[in-house]
């Protein structure tokens, strides 16, 4: 090969390496200057604008079955957990005091009934004594004296038998209460139900003088209510008969669903925290709920499913916009960026359902980085 031929090809091969050297210094000065987006694709979910608050369950019904009198709890039938029937035998209470002072009221009203018949005998004698003594008296018979001794002896007896029929109705009154008294040592249950908690022991002494001791509470499980501790900021956000839920510790994954009750207008104050009630039943015929469980309870506000949603942070307000439900949102579309106006439905912090203005599958900028290397945006933007 010639001398000059040779340096024709070296000649060629030093442009060609000079050129892929500009080719790749340009193509990386490029890149340094095209800002990197961070995006997320518009995709298909489920939102919901709801409020989280921490709830205790208790039964829908329930009471506390005490004794009304004094003495030693003698017989205890129950135990917690058995299932009780409305007028089951609870407990007995020794009634041996009790026994005595209906005995002796007993005793007491006949003696009193008794003496009325023989009052009501002496009565009559002093009646037709009275009669008598009017007839003599009118045949000029027998002295004014006399007659009037007779009336005023008729008079004796009917205030005496008056007097003792006070007496029998004052102790029939004592012996109806001694009575109760004998019957409230039988304690029976005043509605059906579980036995959730037992409050004395067989064998105790129980005091009814000051207040009524309680021995069991019954409940009745079939339906459950949760008492929810929502904070003050949040109060205003619910209403009764709005959608809620809960789960539980045991069953995180379970949904109870229910609508709220009521809410209570008197608040607790808890470690300077000003907390309000509220209520709402929830159907439990299997009995997996039982009292004092946590719930971790959300009050649904608005909800969707299976719409077209993106984060919250793509979402930017229009100036002079009236309308709460339309933003701005950045989309990258083949290489370009594109505003784009969207109506959006249920917000949450963190996404938001798009009604209008997004398709599914495309990607909306959530930050706005600076050109590195003039610190302005290094791609052009149209608006849609």
């Amino acid at each position: 090969m010639s001398a000059s031929r040779r340096s024709y090809w070296w000649l060629l091969l030093l442009l060609l390496v000079g050129a892929l050297l500009v080719a790749g210094y340009l193509w990386h000065a490029n890149q340094q200057n095209t800002p990197q987006y961070t995006t997320a694709s518009v995709t298909r979910g489920d939102v919901e604008d709801s409020i989280t608050a921490l709830g205790t369950l208790e039964p829908l019904n329930s009471v506390d079955v005490g004794t009304q009198v004094s003495g030693q709890l003698k017989q205890l039938h129950v135990e917690p957990g058995d299932q009780v029937s409305e007028g089951d035998l609870l407990a007995e209470i020794d009634s041996t005091i009790y026994l005595a002072r209906v005995e002796a009221s007993t005793a007491q009203l006949a003696n009193q009934r008794a003496q009325l018949t023989d009052r009501r005998a002496q009565q009559t004698l002093a009646r037709l004594q009275a009669e008598r003594q009017r007839e003599l008296f009118a045949l000029d018979a027998t002295s004014e004296e006399a007659l009037q001794t007779a009336e005023a002896t008729l008079l004796s007896a009917n205030a005496q038998i008056e007097a003792l029929q006070a007496q029998i109705r004052q102790t029939e009154s004592g012996l109806k209460g001694d009575q109760a008294d004998l019957n409230y040592t039988r304690i029976y249950a005043p509605m059906a139900g579980t036995v959730v908690e037992q409050f004395a022991n067989q064998g105790q002494t129980l005091n009814a003088n000051q207040t009524a001791p309680v021995v069991v509470q019954i409940a009745d499980l079939a339906t459950m209510t949760v008492r929810t501790q929502v904070s003050e900021a949040d109060i205003s956000r619910i209403e009764p008969g709005m959608p809620v839920y809960f789960s539980t510790l045991g069953q995180p994954q379970r949904r109870w669903e229910s609508s709220l009750r009521q809410i209570l207008p008197t608040p607790e104050i808890i470690n300077n925290v000003v907390l309000f009630n509220a209520l709402f039943d929830v159907p439990n015929p299997d009995n997996e709920l039982l009292p004092k469980m946590s719930a971790q309870v959300f009050f649904v506000r608005a909800a969707a499913e299976d719409v077209l949603t993106v984060p919250i942070a793509a979402l930017q307000p229009l100036p002079n916009a009236d309308s709460r439900d339309r933003f701005r949102v950045r989309v990258l579309h083949q290489g370009a960026v594109e505003e784009r106006e969207v109506r959006t439905g249920v917000r949450t912090r963190v996404v938001a359902e798009i009604l209008e203005g997004l398709s599914e599958g495309e990607q909306v900028i959530t930050s706005q980085p600076l050109d590195a290397a003039s610190g302005s945006e290094g791609m052009p933007r149209r608006m849609r």
